[in-house]
């Protein structure tokens, strides 16, 4: 079952716009949203969670539409984004006393749970929370009201590698229950290497291309060659490529790459997703 859909969203902000964006997350599934900055990806959310109207299109939660269905929705989502959107002034315990009743399902023992799991100290002002702190009071609020959908933006931007590994393994152990479901924009590619079951990528304002990881390493191939050797036909099988004084190195088609001729005289390696996002973000300079 589909716990996000999103088709043919178009959102014209001026300067920038969503253009038809579509993709699909069904509940069991980790899916990256990556991009690079300026992409669109946290408009998006932004529509995603209804703090933003969209031009035209259909977003629907647990099938569900926002119109007529808002609180629903919304109690079903937990929402961990890269900014502080507490009350600096207040401490952990008190601001928790404020998020408690909008939620229907909440549960005061797996809040307190995680508290002590996270080691929060709970009497502490948010403004005095390291980053990686706040991140994780958000999450703990999060997890707190059986959400069986996260929508995360950027939740591991500024964090060190141990906290990012923590949340990360937080991440896998939600995901268990497979009636639930996570949404994960990030510019760390590294991290939805080790977690994300779909890749979703924004660029301008489109949607290149929302795949599950294993088709992505099928269908594309890191290539590395001398420059004598990039040729029509090679270009043409390529969706980017850079060049150096070395030579090139590029994304390509897997399978017309295999069909050159001069693929033996090629080095190719399995792309991770940093590559794919980089490469992908130079088609329109190579080929």
């Amino acid at each position: 079952m589909a716990i996000l859909e999103v088709e043919n969203v178009s959102k014209d902000l001026g300067d920038f716009a969503l253009r038809d964006i579509s993709f699909k997350l069904d509940e069991g599934y980790i899916m990256g949203f990556i991009g690079p900055n300026g992409a669109g990806k946290t408009t998006t959310i932004k529509i995603i969670m209804n703090l933003m109207k969209k031009d035209k299109g259909k977003v629907r939660l647990f099938g569900l539409d926002y119109k007529g269905h808002e609180l629903e929705i919304k109690n079903r989502i937990g929402f961990v984004f890269d900014e502080n959107y507490y009350y600096e002034e207040l401490t952990i315990k008190e601001m928790k006393k404020i998020i408690a009743p909008f939620y229907s399902n909440w549960d005061e023992d797996v809040f307190n749970d995680y508290i002590k799991k996270f080691s929060l100290p709970l009497n502490r002002k948010i403004k005095d929370l390291s980053k990686g702190m706040k991140m994780k009071f958000s999450l703990a609020v999060a997890l707190s009201h059986n959400a069986e959908l996260l929508v995360m933006d950027e939740p591991t931007s500024g964090l060190d590698p141990i906290v990012r590994d923590e949340l990360l393994d937080i991440l896998s152990e939600f995901i268990q229950n497979e009636n639930r479901a996570v949404f994960f924009s990030t510019h760390i590619t590294s991290d939805l290497d080790k977690i994300a079951d779909y890749i979703t990528f924004i660029n301008e304002g489109r949607i290149l291309f929302s795949s599950t990881k294993e088709e992505l390493w099928d269908n594309y191939v890191l290539v590395k060659g001398d420059k004598a050797l990039l040729d029509g036909k090679l270009k043409n099988s390529m969706v980017g490529f850079r060049e150096n004084r070395f030579g090139f190195t590029g994304i390509g088609f897997y399978e017309k790459i295999m069909a050159l001729e001069l693929k033996d005289r090629l080095v190719l390696e399995k792309p991770t997703l940093e590559d794919i996002m980089l490469y992908f973000g130079r088609r329109g300079d190579n080929v």
